[in-house]
C-alpha cells in the first residue's frame, strides 16, 4: 500500500483482519467488538493521537466501516457514500488555507492589508494575521506580498479531489458533498491523519461463504504485478479457493467482452460523426453522471464494465452464485451498489482488504505452476492507460473494420478526465473518443494499489510475457455471450 502514513494503513488492516477473524468465528457481538477496541488501544498511553479516548473512538468508527456501515453511529452524520469521514481523526489541518509565515517583515506599505477586500487581515506585533472566519481565499494578499510571506496551504484531501467535492464545516472538519463526489478514493490515502476511509463488506462476504453459497471471485486485470513477479492469476485462484471461494475468473475476460461490444459502438459513432467515451471506470462514469449529465446521456458507451460483464456471465452460467470483485479500485464499490445496472458484482474487495482476508485464515499467496488464462493480452492490458482503446481498435480490426485515423484522447487521472469532459461539453474536443480513467496510469495506479506503480509495471510485464497471443473475438467464441446482456439498459443483441 502506498500512503502518507504506514501506521494508519497498518491500523486499518489490523482492524479488518481482526473483524474478519471474528466473523469466521461467529463472535461479532457488541461485547466482542468493544473488547476489540481495548485490545487494539489498551492504554494507558496514546499511540497515535492526543489521548486513548479519541483513539478508541476512531477504532470504533473503523469497526463500523468494516461492517459496511457509516462511520458515525449518529444518524445525523451518516452518509450513503462508500467514502466516509472519521470526524474524530480530522482535526490537525489548518482551518485557513492562507497563512502568514515568518517571512513577514511588517513592512510599512502593508500590501497584504491593502489588497484584502474582506477585512480579514490585521497587523500583529510580529507579523500580519489572517482571520479564517473572514478570509474568502481569493489569494490577493499572497500575490501582493513583496516577501512571499503568505503561503497557500491547501489540504491534502481537497488537493487530491478532482471534482471539488470536499469542503469543511465551521470547525474545520472535512465534509464530502454527495452531489459532487465520484468516490474515486483519492482523498483516502492523501489524508495523513487517516480521517477519510471507505466502507468494507468483508463481514457480509464471510457470512455468504459460511452459509455455503457458491461464491466466485473476479480478479481485476490490474492484479498481475501487484504482489510481485511470481504471483500469477493462478496463484490468486488457488488462494481464494483455500479461503472457501468456489472459483475465480480473471476480469480481463470481461475486458475482452467490453472491448468487443464497444467496438461496435465506436464503428457506428465514427460513421455518424458522433463522439464517445468509454464505460469501464466507475469514477469516470460518476464524473459524467454528476458533472456532465448531458454528455452522460449523449456520449457515454452503453456497454457495461468488465466487472459487470463477468458478473453477468457468472450469474447466467451459475444461477444463484455470489460474485466478488478483487481490485485496486474503491469506486467499484459504488458501482456494485448501483442497482440501476442489474447483475453487477455482489461484493467488492480492495487489495488491502483481500490481504486482510488472507491473513484472517492464515492463507499465503504462493507461486503456482498453472498456465491458467481466460483473457486475451488485450483484455489483460485494460488495467493500463490506453489499454481499453487498444483493445477496442483490435476488435474493429478483427471484424474487418478499418479504424482509419481514429483520434483518441487518453485520460489518466481525475484532472485530465475533467478537462476532456469540459472540452466535450463545450464542443471543443478535437478527438473522436475519450478513454477515461480516474487514476494516474490507469487502474494499476488505483488508490488501493499494493506496491508503487514502477514496481507493479515491472513485475506485471514479466507475468504478461507468459500470456498466449489469442485474438479477442476468437477467445469470446468459447463463452455463451448470447446468454446475458452486455448493455447497461439490459437489452440483448438481435
Amino acid at each position: 500500500m502506498i500512503t502518507n502514513d504506514v501506521g494508519i494503513v497498518s491500523l486499518k488492516h489490523l482492524i479488518l483482519e481482526e473483524m474478519a477473524r471474528m466473523a469466521w468465528a461467529g463472535t461479532l457481538t457488541s461485547e466482542d467488538k468493544e473488547a476489540l477496541v481495548y485490545k487494539i488501544i489498551p492504554g494507558p498511553l496514546a499511540q497515535y493521537r492526543c489521548c486513548i479516548y479519541k483513539e478508541r473512538e476512531i477504532v470504533r468508527q473503523r469497526i463500523r466501516l468494516a461492517e459496511g456501515l457509516s462511520a458515525s453511529a449518529d444518524p445525523a452524520r451518516q452518509s450513503d457514500l462508500v467514502i466516509q469521514v472519521l470526524s474524530p481523526a480530522c482535526e490537525e489541518c489548518p482551518i485557513s488555507s492562507y497563512t502568514v509565515t515568518d517571512n513577514c517583515r511588517l513592512c510599512v506599505g502593508k500590501a497584504c492589508l491593502n489588497s484584502c477586500q474582506f477585512g480579514a487581515i490585521s497587523i500583529g506585533h510580529h507579523r500580519s494575521h489572517i482571520d479564517p472566519a473572514k478570509c474568502k481565499e481569493c489569494g490577493k494578499c499572497a500575490a501582493a506580498c513583496p516577501y512571499s510571506a503568505i503561503a497557500h496551504l491547501e489540504r491534502p484531501c481537497k488537493k487530491a479531489c478532482p471534482t471539488g467535492a470536499i469542503t469543511y464545516d465551521e470547525y474545520g472538519i472535512c465534509k464530502i458533498d454527495e452531489e459532487k463526489c465520484v468516490q474515486c478514493g483519492h482523498c483516502v490515502h492523501a489524508c495523513p491523519f487517516g480521517a477519510i476511509a471507505a466502507k468494507s463488506f468483508l463481514v457480509g462476504l464471510i457470512e455468504e461463504i459460511k452459509a455455503g453459497k457458491e461464491v466466485i471471485a473476479m480478479c481485476a486485470p490490474a492484479t498481475e504485478g501487484q504482489f510481485g513477479p511470481d504471483i500469477s492469476m493462478a496463484s490468486i485462484r488457488a488462494a481464494v479457493k483455500e479461503l472457501g471461494f468456489a472459483d475465480m475468473v480473471e476480469v480481463g475476460l470481461g475486458g475482452d467482452m467490453t472491448a468487443a461490444y464497444e467496438s461496435k459502438e465506436w464503428a457506428e459513432a465514427l460513421a455518424e460523426g458522433r463522439k464517445m467515451t468509454t464505460s469501464c471506470c466507475p469514477a469516470f462514469i460518476g464524473m459524467l453522471r454528476k458533472h456532465f449529465p448531458e454528455q452522460f446521456k449523449e456520449n457515454m458507451s452503453n456497454v457495461v464494465s468488465p466487472m459487470c460483464a463477468i458478473s453477468r456471465y457468472l450469474k447466467a452460467t451459475h444461477p444463484g452464485c455470489v460474485t466478488v470483485f478483487i481490485g485496486p479500485c474503491m469506486a467499484k464499490k459504488s458501482e456494485a451498489l448501483d442497482k440501476s445496472v442489474p447483475g453487477n458484482a455482489d461484493y467488492v474487495m480492495t487489495y488491502g482488504e483481500f490481504r486482510a482476508l488472507l491473513r484472517s485464515k492464515d492463507v499465503e499467496l504462493k507461486p503456482v505452476d498453472d498456465p491458467y488464462q481466460e483473457a486475451s493480452i488485450f483484455g489483460k492490458r485494460f488495467a493500463t492507460s490506453g489499454g481499453v482503446a487498444n483493445a477496442v481498435i483490435e476488435c474493429m480490426k478483427e471484424r474487418g473494420v478499418d479504424p482509419g485515423d481514429i483520434k483518441l484522447r487518453k485520460c489518466a487521472g481525475g484532472t485530465e478526465c475533467m478537462q476532456a469532459l469540459t472540452l466535450l461539453k463545450f464542443g471543443k474536443l478535437p478527438e473522436d473518443f475519450i478513454e477515461g480513467m480516474a487514476c494516474p496510469g490507469g487502474c494499476v495506479g488505483g488508490p488501493s494499489k499494493h506496491k508503487t506503480e514502477t514496481e507493479i509495471i515491472k513485475a506485471r510485464e514479466g507475468l504478461l510475457k507468459n500470456a498466449d497471443a489469442r485474438n479477442v473475438l476468437d477467445n469470446l467464441a468459447n463463452y455463451p455471450m448470447s446468454s446475458f446482456s452486455m448493455y447497461r439498459d439490459g437489452h440483448m443483441d438481435d
